[in-house]
Parts: C-alpha cells; sequence; structure tokens
C-alpha cells in the first residue's frame, strides 16, 4: 500500500514537499548530511531516497552517494543526475557487509513495516565506525507552536495535497506520525542493531528531528 501510495505522487511529490515546509526541508537535508561527519568521497547510501534529495546534498556535501528506494516511482520522478539508486525493500538491501561508509534516510521511518529489522540490516550494510543520520518529522515543544503545527500538518496539508497531488495520500502521511517510536524508544533500537553514540537534535523548534549515530565495532 505505501509503495503504491508513493508511486502515485511521485510527479508532484517535491512540489508539494516545498509548499509543505515552506523550503526548510532543504536546510534539514544539508544538516541530516552534515551530521554524518564522514570524510569526502565517502560512500553514503540514501535510505527511502524518494525523489533524490538526500542524493543530492550528499553529493554536494563532496559524498559518493547512492539511492535505494521501494517505490519505481519515486526513483522515475527523480530528476536527471541525481546519481545511481535502486528498487530495494530496506530490509533486504543489495549492499554488501560493511560496506557503506555512511546512511542517511529522511521522513521515511514511519513508512516503514519493521523497524528493527530495518535498522539491523542499516548496521549490516554499514562498516565499524561508519554513521547513520536519520530526518523525521516531529511535534514542537512549545504549546502554541504545537498548535500551529497541528494545524497547518493535520489540516492544511492534506488539503494541500488534495488540491496539487492525491487526497487520500496526504492524508494518510499525517496521521503515520503515530507510528513513530519516542526519541528514547528509537535510541533503545539503534543500540540495540549495533549503533552506539545515538544523539537527537530537533529543528527548527520541533517542527523536525534529528538523529544521528555510529555503528559499533562488533568486537567491542
Amino acid at each position: 500500500m505505501v509503495r503504491d501510495m508513493f508511486d502515485r505522487i511521485a510527479p508532484r511529490y517535491d512540489l508539494v514537499n516545498r509548499l509543505m515546509t515552506f523550503g526548510l526541508d532543504q536546510g534539514w537535508r544539508r544538516h541530516a548530511v552534515a551530521c554524518l561527519g564522514l570524510p569526502a568521497r565517502s560512500l553514503v547510501l540514501d535510505l527511502a531516497c524518494g525523489t533524490g534529495d538526500l542524493v543530492a546534498a550528499a553529493r554536494s556535501a563532496g559524498h559518493r552517494p547512492v539511492g535505494a528506494d521501494l517505490s519505481f516511482g519515486m526513483l522515475a520522478a527523480a530528476p536527471p543526475g541525481h546519481g545511481p539508486a535502486v528498487q530495494a525493500d530496506a530490509v533486504r538491501l543489495p549492499f554488501g557487509d560493511g560496506s557503506l561508509d555512511g546512511v542517511v534516510s529522511g521522513f521515511g521511518l514511519r513508512n516503514l513495516a519493521d523497524l528493527p529489522a530495518t535498522l539491523a540490516e542499516v548496521a549490516r550494510v554499514v562498516r565499524p565506525g561508519g554513521r547513520l543520520s536519520i530526518l523525521e518529522v516531529d511535534t514542537p515543544a512549545s504549546p502554541l507552536l504545537r498548535i500551529g503545527h497541528a494545524v497547518w500538518f493535520r489540516s492544511v496539508v492534506p488539503r494541500l495535497g488534495a488540491l496539487l497531488s492525491d487526497g487520500p495520500a496526504y492524508g494518510y502521511l499525517p496521521r503515520s506520525v503515530a507510528y513513530l517510536p519516542t526519541a528514547e524508544r528509537l535510541a533503545a533500537l539503534l543500540e540495540a542493531a549495533g549503533f552506539r553514540a545515538v544523539a537527537h537534535q530537533r529543528l527548527t523548534g520541533g517542527v523536525a528531528q534529528l538523529v544521528c549515530a555510529t555503528r559499533a565495532d562488533d568486537r567491542s
């Protein structure tokens, strides 16, 4: 269902993203890539890459990016020159053990059917000492901002999506936040999968969140 939904909204996905975040998502993505803290020419996977915005951000930062997404429609809608990408399930990635320097993912966490299995698979393909950076939506801490965010995200965004793209899809996306684990639960899942030094940041007053971690050495 999720794959078919993203196939449908792919043609106008970037346009709606820019409008519903007022363009802030681009800065969040650059911040997510910077949080990797990897040297230039690192091999970085954009997991659930969609149309490749994080692929582009990783390339701009001097890395060698590759994308992976379950939705072929999203991959096909990527602008020319965004780089190599593969259609793949997050729990069965077509990469060797420890073959990647880092993994970055933007706004895909809540669409994963089996989060522990996905994180275990990410840990498999990232080398010891490699990095993971996860960008997701969040709920603002400020009561006033939280009210405004709720009205925008739950009422305006679905109407905007219905006008420009696909109504049912943009009705699902705000509701899908319910599938997100808490920061504490996510940290525990990451540590269980083989990551350490898990750090959580709130972006733009808590409208978005960024979680970064380091792949542990299996010998430690």
